[in-house]
């Protein structure tokens, strides 16, 4: 079995939350290069040192917060940035780990959509473990959390109507511009159009 996506299940997905199969394409590759998964099988991730921090206090952990951020800047911050490079991401997470495993599972984005892991809960899985081995079966696994998110937070209309400023306010937060989101996604919609 292949972990990896086919055209016939983007198009079922796309079809599934009522989006044209252009705009689920352009997400995924916009967000994860069009690959949920890194060379050596482990999916594709970036950790966030500012919501490791936040993911702490959130879960009870302030004074782990506390520590984390003296002993491992990288790791813990009130700031975001700071992300090193995408092979690194794993062993950054593993690193985390070692202060809080849930916070830190919680605190990357994963797969195809880039979902934050955080959203475990909202999205219906039954466990962050759960969404966890989603992220690890496969891209269609990932795609799948991915329409959950769009669904949920109602972005499904943006990629209808390709209103791509509005979808990448919502998906991305306001530092999108910085990264010119919205026009990698417009382009990248225009591509598989």
């Amino acid at each position: 079995m292949t972990k990896k996506i086919t055209l016939q299940q983007i198009v079922e997905a796309a079809k599934s939350i009522n989006v044209p199969t252009a705009a689920l394409q352009a997400v995924m590759k916009v967000e994860a290069k069009g690959s949920g998964f890194n060379y050596d099988g482990t999916p594709v991730i970036l950790f966030e040192r500012h919501v490791f921090r936040q993911r702490l206090i959130e879960n009870g952990k302030a004074s782990i917060a506390d520590k984390a951020m003296r002993q491992r800047p990288d790791l813990c911050a009130k700031t975001m940035g700071g992300y090193g490079l995408y092979s690194e991401q794993h062993g950054r997470l593993n690193a985390a780990s070692q202060y809080d495993r849930t916070s830190a599972l919680e605190s990357a984005s994963w797969g195809l959509g880039q979902i934050m892991g955080y959203h475990w809960k909202s999205l219906g899985y039954p466990s962050l473990q759960a969404f966890i081995n989603a992220m690890y079966k496969d891209e269609e696994s990932q795609l799948d959390a991915m329409c959950r998110f769009i669904k949920l937070n109602s972005l499904d209309k943006f990629m209808r109507n390709q209103d791509w400023e509005s979808f990448a306010l919502r998906y991305n937060g306001k530092a999108y511009k910085n990264n010119n989101y919205d026009v990698k996604l417009a382009n990248a919609y225009k591509e598989f159009s």
